[in-house]
């Protein structure tokens, strides 16, 4: 599965922190959420199509206080900067 969105909400500690995944392989679309931190609690919705899974990501980013930030662009910029250096 290739991830196609990740987003945090920029809280620190288990208590507060949440994180949400957007992934496809393609033909399934998965909207993942964890609560917590890394021991959380997670929650996966998988969907036939973008546009739903879309739809349950932003409820998830609606019904989480913070403020939420994407990360796959930072990840990315990180991973292309490694292989540069190389």
């Amino acid at each position: 599965m290739d991830v196609q969105g990740r987003w945090w909400n920029g809280v620190w500690g288990r208590l507060g922190r949440r994180d949400i995944w957007l992934m496809s392989d393609g033909d399934r679309w998965i909207a993942r959420g964890r609560l917590g931190g890394d021991e959380g609690q997670e929650v996966r919705h998988q969907f036939d199509n973008e546009d739903r899974a879309r739809d349950v990501v932003k409820r998830m980013m609606a019904l989480s206080a913070g403020t939420w930030r994407s990360l796959l662009d930072p990840l990315r910029r990180e991973s292309q900067r490694r292989q540069v250096g190389d």
